[in-house]
């Protein structure tokens, strides 16, 4: 029953304190109902202000909402899409790795011999790698200068190749270089250059260099030292001018771009010093190569630099900076932090002031290129205050005053507060500096008040370096998964600023407390990146997930997490499922399915919906895996899962039953024998209970689980095709009344022991299956068992199965029957055939045809086109036709007009155009190019007079795609396989890890704050209607045109607003605001309208309301947004009947929805009135109904008096 209805009998006329008597009513052991009609009398009787007065409660209004969940959105609309195979925001992978294999240090000192463009000042800067060149001779302070570069570079590169040059030639520099690119191949060069000895780069780029005598200067155009180093290179370039240098390079990548040729800039990166009219400081408190001192040994010179201008340089002997205690590469140590925090610190500058891609080529690509990046940015802020600018290609934004630097300032004067400490007393303890606690803070105060549409967090790239330490590991794991939920914007970002090493590396680690953080962060980045499987599964990181996922002792959600990861890790990667195989996750994935089947434990939905998604995925196009499966019993652990009240739940158990269907192998298999045919015999028999199981939903109340049937009915019948092709044409074939033998109904499975059972015992699964198909044509040559004549011979597989009431080929059924069915058995013209042994119980053949028969005519769009697809592929197509009704025994042809058919793959048009009975989906199998059928050929059928045939001509114009991708016999598989429907299943469910899973109460809030504004909107209708005065039905309130041609079927007002819903005969649907007289909305409720509506209803009044509309044949469609012009939205559709009564031309459905327990009542001419639960989307009971009556009308309703109880009136009429 609709809202509006319930208002009416829970509230009558002078009620409005219904909820304050609920206690007083439920204790009363008497049940004084007068006692509460007085109290409720009195409480109406008060004065005129009741709508400010009412003590109702929202309590008592309808709270059960359905048909909200994700599913629901755009199921219709779109095809999911899983996990990326990349970024979605950036390719936050670098491409090309790359390392730098080769350096070459170029020293020019020519030390006492000053060059003749220089003035020194007095006193000077004169230290060279932090020596004295004048305190040795100067071939001795040559070769240590040139050591210690050496060793300053390895510091950050100790496996590059070095090689020195002090004082070269032309000529000696010319075989450096191709030495070192030779060396390095393509791996990246360094040219070093200190030019201190010699004059200043010229305006068009040249450097000096020195003769052999050392009497002259000798000038090197970069064009040919660009010539022999080639790329991918990278230049250091400590003189003067150094920006000549820059610029030469520059001018050379635009002339290279005209179409000359020569080496490209576009591998080349380039460190300068200073501009081209800028000369390096000359201050004493500078070291003579400043810039060299910033890029290897930025520790030293930063402490040097800050302790200049700080408060300590008083007190704080330069040369203790000398002696910090430790090692860099020791996190532990005060020298170790120091250099963890101006990391820290220069990451942080760079990720936020870089472009993402360009941070991604200087700070990600190349360990050495990162290092030097980071210290330039130090050398800018230094050289800087001497009124020198360092330059860089890529140029790079200005930073030398980004207040990171004071962060660092105040971590490197906490930490040098200490030194003195240290260095005198060895064994004092080291306090840690509290630098990444405070960033860590500053992160989290971020996540409370960050969004996607702000400035990202600046302390990113700290929080990955915290990562390293173990103080702050776990705390920074749980501020990094917050930040990962955000969304998949976040994700990017993280992934961008280079996480993965990182997260990928703790996988390793044994500690527990950081296993649900873990899994939880994971799961967040596959759900955005499923390219990350393969490095999983080469470092070994499946068993972490799989130990995680088979601990008892963890969380159901954590549990289904890293079940969600292992299905990503398996999805579509072959090394993925052997390595999951080998760590025998089928078997664990089956015995936790076991214990919650088994034990009726209540498991976690969301675990047991990605413990079958998991296992399909290990068994998707796996044939060792689909064994492994069928030996360990799979199917009969599965099928239980298939009543489970949750609809993503029952179609995930439905896509993993149908990965361990077979489609075919690649070529024939018969003659097979010996130990084969009994393994064939185990896999033929456990395919028979997959199917027997997936009959049993496949009308069940979610299209999510239809559309997952029917791609597992595509695999069998692909693999199948030859029998089911075979038998559709067998039972289809024409005969006479009395030599009739239907094929069983759809609403009996074979049971072991040989017999049919009625499904009435699957009833909890919803899952009794109409039987809607009806008579069939056929055409063409006889390629089963039967004559001429269209007699079944005692071969046939169908001669043992009796006819029943209702079932499709029964003469009852005929009457009604929705479609025509043309069949062709030329083999030609069909799909591959794959050769079997032996074929399965023909009963499961016969009873799959129907399925997929009912699966073509689903009220669901999707799922519709899903079932015509698969009668394409046992050779039955879709033609598109007019409304051609019956007048006695001939048949009145309507325009002949053509109507597109959908473009479908694996469909055909066809230029035959018939009608049985107006059903909505006619459907025929190819004709073969030979000439018309004769009379004789249809004795079974009523008279069709007007049949227009047409030879079919392969690969002709409007033969659809069938010919090329179903065509002959001698074409391969593969392409056919790839072709079939594909499930989808798994990329919804992939969506759910995609959204934000630990802020979903905070989104609930506006759907909260509607809801009320709506009750209170509704209580406040409910209590003026109670004070208004009765209106007569002479009042006319509105009065417009509906302009409906055939009239209005039936109509529905909105209780709360100036809205009706009428629909016609032809099921359009039109919504209109009364007041105004507007039309609002205009839409069909489906393609072919024939049977009419029977009732429309309003779900969820108080929410986001649904329009129901169930269709006399006893189809339900919901939509939403209905009344928004061209905004409709197709929110679910099902079948309500299953069955009818036999000897009846029509269904004539009857339905009622209750809102309060969200359950529809349907029923008709049948005997039973079928209850659905639309918040299970299930079929949870069937309420039997007297044999020789039919349902006209239902009525229910919640106890007046709030109970509970809900109350059902039938009406009934007794068939004559």
């Amino acid at each position: 029953m609709a809202f509006g209805d319930l208002m009416a009998t829970r509230f009558p006329q002078s009620s409005v304190a219904v909820s304050n008597h609920f206690d007083e009513f439920s204790s009363r052991e008497d049940g004084d109902f007068g006692g509460y009609r007085r109290d409720s009398e009195t409480a109406s009787s008060s004065s005129g202000n009741a709508v400010g007065t009412s003590t109702m409660s929202m309590a008592s209004l309808p709270q059960t909402v359905v048909l909200c969940e994700l599913r629901h959105e755009s199921f219709e609309a779109c095809v999911p899409s899983g996990p990326s195979e990349s970024g979605l925001v950036s390719k936050w992978r670098p491409k090309d790795r790359m390392k730098t294999g080769c350096v070459a240090l170029v020293l020019c000192l020519n030390i006492n011999v000053d060059p003749p463009d220089v003035i020194k000042i007095s006193p000077c800067a004169r230290m060279e790698c932090w020596t004295d060149p004048f305190s040795v001779a100067a071939p001795k302070a040559l070769e240590t200068i040139g050591k210690k570069l050496q060793d300053q570079y390895e510091r950050w590169q100790a496996r590059a190749r070095y090689k020195l040059q002090p004082d070269p030639t032309v000529e000696e520099v010319k075989k450096l270089c191709s030495a070192c690119r030779k060396y390095a191949k393509s791996e990246r060069v360094l040219f070093h250059y200190n030019g201190h000895g010699v004059p200043k780069p010229t305006a068009n780029g040249e450097i000096w260099l020195f003769n052999k005598s050392y009497t002259q200067y000798i000038p090197l155009p970069v064009s040919d030292l660009d010539s022999w180093l080639k790329t991918p290179s990278i230049y250091v370039l400590d003189c003067s001018a150094a920006g000549n240098i820059v610029n030469a390079f520059i001018e050379r990548k635009d002339w290279n771009s005209s179409g000359s040729s020569g080496s490209s800039l576009k591998d080349c990166i380039l460190l300068a010093a200073c501009e081209a009219h800028e000369t390096l400081p000359q201050s004493a408190e500078f070291p003579a190569d400043v810039f060299t001192s910033c890029l290897t040994t930025p520790i030293k010179m930063a402490l040097r630099w800050f302790c200049s201008r700080s408060l300590l340089r008083d007190t704080l002997d330069h040369s203790l900076i000398d002696k910090i205690p430790g090692l860099q590469s020791d996190r532990k140590t005060l020298l170790g932090e120091l250099n963890w925090i101006f990391t820290a610190v220069t990451d942080t500058i760079a990720w936020n002031v870089l472009p993402h891609d360009l941070f991604q080529r200087l700070f990600r690509q190349d360990l050495l290129v990162a290092s030097l990046f980071r210290n330039f940015l130090l050398a800018e802020r230094i050289m800087r205050s001497a009124n020198c600018s360092p330059i860089s290609y890529p140029m790079l934004p200005s930073t030398h005053q980004h207040h990171m630097w004071d962060a660092w300032d105040m971590a490197a004067e906490i930490c040098l507060s200490q030194l003195q400490s240290l260095v005198e007393e060895p064994y004092a303890e080291f306090q840690p500096s509290p630098f990444f606690t405070e960033q860590l803070t500053a992160f989290e105060v971020w996540l409370d008040h960050g969004s996607e549409h702000k400035k990202p967090p600046e302390q990113l790239p700290i929080v990955l370096q915290v990562l390293l330490s173990q103080l702050h590991r776990h705390r920074a794991l749980v501020l990094l998964g917050r930040f990962l939920d955000m969304g998949p914007w976040a994700v990017d970002l993280a992934l961008s600023v280079g996480i993965f090493p990182y997260v990928l590396k703790l996988l390793q680690t044994t500690a527990s407390d950081l296993r649900q953080i873990l899994v939880f962060i994971w799961t967040k980045i596959l759900a955005l990146d499923k390219s990350c499987q393969v490095d999983l599964v080469k470092d070994g990181g499946h068993i972490y997930f799989i130990r995680s996922f088979d601990s008892l002792h963890a969380y159901p959600e954590l549990r289904a997490m890293a079940a969600f990861v292992l299905a990503v890790i398996v999805d579509g990667h072959r090394r993925g499922q052997e390595a999951c195989i080998k760590a025998d996750l089928i078997h664990v994935c089956l015995k936790h399915l076991q214990l919650a089947t088994l034990h009726e434990v209540q498991t976690e939905p969301l675990l047991l919906q990605w413990l079958c998604l998991c296992l399909g995925k290990l068994w998707e196009d796996f044939p060792e895996a689909q064994i492994i499966g069928l030996q360990a019993d799979a199917s009969t652990i599965c099928t239980p899962i298939l009543s489970k009240p949750q609809p993503e739940v029952r179609a995930s158990a439905v896509y993993a039953l149908g990965t361990l269907l077979d489609v075919g192998s690649d070529s024939p298999r018969d003659g097979i024998g010996g130990d084969e045919d009994c393994d064939d015999d185990q896999k033929f028999k456990a395919e028979i209970s997959i199917i027997k199981s997936l009959l049993n939903v496949v009308s069940d109340g979610s299209p999510l689980v239809r559309a997952e049937v029917a791609v597992a009915l595509s695999r069998f019948a692909f693999g199948h095709n030859k029998h089911l092709k075979s038998i559709a044409a067998a039972y289809w074939k024409p005969q006479s009344n009395s030599l009739l033998n239907s094929l069983p109904s759809l609403a009996i499975i074979r049971s072991p022991s040989g017999g049919y059972t009625n499904t009435s015992q699957y009833m909890q699964h919803g899952s009794a299956i109409p039987s809607q198909i009806g008579p069939v044509m056929r055409v063409g040559s006889d390629s089963i068992s039967g004559g001429r004549d269209g007699r079944v011979s005692a071969s046939s597989p169908l001669s043992a199965s009796g006819i029943m009431h209702g079932s499709p080929l029964s003469d009852d059924s005929f009457h009604h029957s929705d479609s025509g069915i043309l069949v062709n058995e030329s083999s030609s013209n069909g799909v591959i055939n794959y050769s079997r042994p032996k074929p399965l119980d023909s009963g499961i053949y016969s009873l799959c045809v129907l399925a997929i028969s009912t699966l073509a005519k689903d009220p669901s769009p999707h799922i519709a086109g899903l079932g015509r697809r698969i009668l394409s592929i046992i050779g039955i197509e879709q033609v598109v036709t007019n409304s051609m009704r019956f007048t006695g025994g001939s048949v009145r042809q309507g325009d002949a007009t053509a109507i597109p058919a959908p473009h479908l793959a694996g469909l055909a048009r066809s230029a035959s155009w018939f009608d049985m009975n107006g059903g909505h989906l006619p459907l025929t199998f190819r004709t073969p190019p030979v000439s018309p059928p004769q009379q004789s050929y249809l004795p079974g059928m009523r008279r069709v007079s007007s049949l227009e045939f047409r030879p079919h001509v392969l690969n002709s114009p409007d033969s659809g795609l069938a010919d090329p991708l179903l065509g002959s016999g001698g074409t391969s598989g593969t392409l056919e396989r790839s072709l079939l429907p594909q499930s989808t299943i798994y990329n919804w469910s992939c969506g759910h890890f995609s959204r934000p899973l630990l802020t979903a109460a905070d989104d609930n809030e506006d759907s909260v704050a509607r809801r009320e504004e709506r009750e209170k909107i509704a209580l406040d209708c409910i209590a003026r209607c109670q004070h208004f005065p009765v209106s007569k039905l002479s009042n006319q309130i509105a009065s417009w045109d509906t302009k409906f041609e055939t009239g209005t079927r039936t109509a529905l007002l909105q209780p709360f607003s100036p809205v009706v819903v009428a629909a016609d005969e032809n099921e359009r649907i039109r919504i209109w605001n009364y007041e105004e007289a507007t039309l609002l909305n205009s839409f069909v409720n489906h393609d072919f309208p024939e049977k009419g509506i029977s009732k429309l209803c309003l779900v969820n009044e108080l929410d986001d309301t649904l329009l129901l509309v169930a269709s006399c044949d006893g189809n339900i469609r919901i939509w939403k947004d209905y009344s928004l012009k061209s905004k409709q939205k197709l929110v679910t559709a099902f079948s309500s009947i299953q069955g009818h009564r036999p000897g009846v031309r029509s269904v004539n459905a009857v339905v009622d929805w209750q809102q309060q327990s969200g359950y529809l009542y349907a029923s008709g001419e049948m005997s039973a009135i079928m209850l659905w639960d639309l918040d299970k989307e299930q079929l949870v009971n069937s309420i039997p109904t007297p044999s020789e009556t039919s349902v006209s009308a239902l009525v229910s309703f919640v106890s007046l008096y709030g109970l509970g109880y809900i109350f059902n009136f039938c009406f009934f009429e007794e068939h004559k």
